[in-house]
């Protein structure tokens, strides 16, 4: 995740192993959108921009004849090396991309672009794209129709704060006051993530930045309750496996 956010850097920094243990892969269906909505071919060279641990990077490597990375948070860096070591993998910014202008056909941000919507970093990534280019957005979004996902997000809630996220909105508002991206353009896909709970689930939910943040009392606490959940609802209890439901929300900005 590439933020300048102190809470977000620091519950990154700790939660690193968590964050690679418990977010979901991505939606293989993925690799069809980044070749027909992104143009992504075997000669491309395609940039995850706040790549994390390196979870999208790897679709991203599979499908680019040339992948890079940009992460700002050592410890999460360090995850990314570890499974892509012969991966270009830099430390960096969206407002300060350490790559040379008009040299990536797509620059994409997986789970990442709600920490830095801003006009800096809209204006970073034009640079670094080569006219025709295309940026890409996606999220995975928890399926709230659900009603375990449901009851786990009430339990987020009063941690959130004014910590950025995706469901707000608010990183539409640089694309609607500046000319550098086409407006985001959505493609929708299912997708859910299959595991024990204590990945799916514990892991997943330990990993969010403002929890990660927290004192290890509350963050205990925090545990705690996401394990009461398990333990008491019907649709999760005494299972060994569940599959949590997500929506992919991919979003193809043309460059102008």
């Amino acid at each position: 995740m590439d933020t300048s956010h102190g809470q977000a850097k620091t519950g990154f920094a700790r939660e690193a192993q968590a964050y690679e243990r418990g977010r979901p892969e991505y939606a293989p269906e993925l690799a069809d959108w980044l070749r027909r909505e992104l143009g992504l071919r075997p000669d491309s060279a395609a940039l995850d921009l706040g790549a994390g641990t390196g979870k999208f990077t790897r679709l991203l490597a599979m499908v680019a004849g040339e992948a890079a990375a940009v992460e700002p948070v050592d410890e999460m860096r360090a995850q990314l090396q570890a499974r892509l070591p012969g991966l270009l993998a830099l430390k960096g910014a969206a407002e300060e991309i350490p790559l040379p202008d008009a040299s990536m056909d797509v620059v994409v941000c997986a789970q990442a672009f709600h920490w830095f919507a801003n006009e800096d970093a809209l204006r970073e990534i034009h640079r670094v794209l080569k006219p025709g280019g295309s940026l890409g957005l996606i999220w995975n979004v928890r399926d709230e129709s659900c009603d375990w996902v449901a009851r786990i997000s009430d339990l987020l809630a009063p941690y959130e704060g004014d910590t950025p996220r995706f469901h707000s909105g608010a990183w539409r508002l640089p694309f609607e006051t500046t000319s550098y991206f086409a407006a985001p353009a959505l493609t929708m896909l299912p997708h859910s993530h299959v595991g024990p709970p204590e990945r799916v689930i514990i892991d997943r939910f330990l990993s969010v930045s403002f929890i990660a943040a927290l004192p290890d009392d509350e963050k205990r606490r925090f545990a705690e309750a996401l394990r009461r959940l398990i333990a008491t609802h019907p649709d999760l209890s005494g299972r060994g496996g569940v599959a949590f439901p997500y929506r992919t929300e991919a979003y193809r900005c043309a460059r102008l």
